[in-house]
């Protein structure tokens, strides 16, 4: 079976898809009808993704930036008409704006809930152990918390509609990979379960993340904060590779190593779609599919 690099990202009421050369967005409007749009990426972001390391915070920054863009596009087929405060404030560069501000303070309470109030409740830990059982408790705790906002947001209904797109992104890269046409009878049938999907990604974030904060010790508060920030590229990259090589093999070790990311899709994050999902789904995959059929090889 072809393993493709082409990956999505479930938005409201539609899915981005990216490939190797462009990506596409394709919206479910209020009328039924599905909104496409189809864009070029920029090369030079094409010639970093090929540098080992470099290619892992790229793909984070650029991927963060790009799903936050197609988030607020889909947004705004649903938006009332009334002026918000970008609107008011920024006239035609509210959108621009409102996405730089979506993005700061969503790195902000990434930082604030995985970094800080995880190393915060650690220092009331009292234990005589090595720096490293410090690192390990903070990771613990930092799991819980990363558990406890996906169960807190797979309950919430708007949440729901977005998981199960994020079903029909799976299904419909699951019989691409197959060989099989792209119709709604064969996406149907094809597993929600995806190894390659970014949920495995942030869970092996928050185990490497362990292994790397446990080499700089348990120092006082302050450099605590600034090492987590700092050492924040270098885990995120070494995750990267990590995930490209389990994804690259079909054997015992990388069955056992998907098993978690597999688990969190299953009763947290992926949903069964409705087959008009599914045609969404179909419609942005198509899109970004390229013309050489190596160019998307994993």
């Amino acid at each position: 079976m072809k393993k493709t690099t082409i990956g999505g990202q479930a938005l409201i009421e539609g899915i981005l898809m990216r490939g190797p050369s462009k990506y596409s967005i394709a919206v479910r409007k209020p009328d039924q009808e599905i909104d496409l749009v189809v864009k070029d990426l920029e090369n030079n972001k094409i010639n970093l993704m090929k540098i080992p390391f470099i290619r892992g915070v790229v793909s984070l920054f650029d991927s963060m930036k790009l799903g936050m863009d197609a988030l607020m596009y889909s947004a705004s087929f649903y938006e009332d008409d009334s002026e918000n405060f970008f609107d008011r404030h920024f006239k035609n560069n509210a959108r621009k704006v409102e996405n730089v501000f979506s993005i700061i303070t969503s790195v902000a309470l990434a930082l604030l809930f995985f970094f800080f109030i995880p190393t915060f409740l650690t220092s009331f830990v009292k234990l005589n152990h090595s720096s490293f059982s410090f690192n390990l408790i903070e990771g613990l705790i930092r799991i819980i918390i990363f558990f406890t906002y996906l169960f807190i947001v797979s309950h919430s209904k708007d949440m729901k509609r977005v998981f199960e797109y994020h079903g029909a992104e799976h299904k419909s890269i699951y019989c691409y990979e197959q060989g099989l046409d792209l119709t709604v009878e064969n996406v149907r049938k094809q597993s929600r379960l995806h190894p390659r999907c970014g949920t495995s990604f942030l869970f092996t974030v928050m185990i490497i993340s362990i292994l790397v904060l446990g080499l700089v010790g348990w120092p006082n508060p302050l450099m605590r904060m600034l090492y987590r920030i700092l050492l924040l590229p270098v885990i995120v990259s070494i995750s990267y590779e990590i995930n490209r090589l389990i994804g690259k093999y079909d054997n015992t070790i990388t069955a056992l190593l998907v098993k978690p990311g597999l688990w969190v899709q299953k009763y947290f994050t992926v949903r069964e779609p409705d087959d008009k999902m599914i045609e969404v789904a179909i419609l942005a995959l198509k899109s970004v599919i390229p013309e050489k059929e190596d160019e998307d090889l994993w």
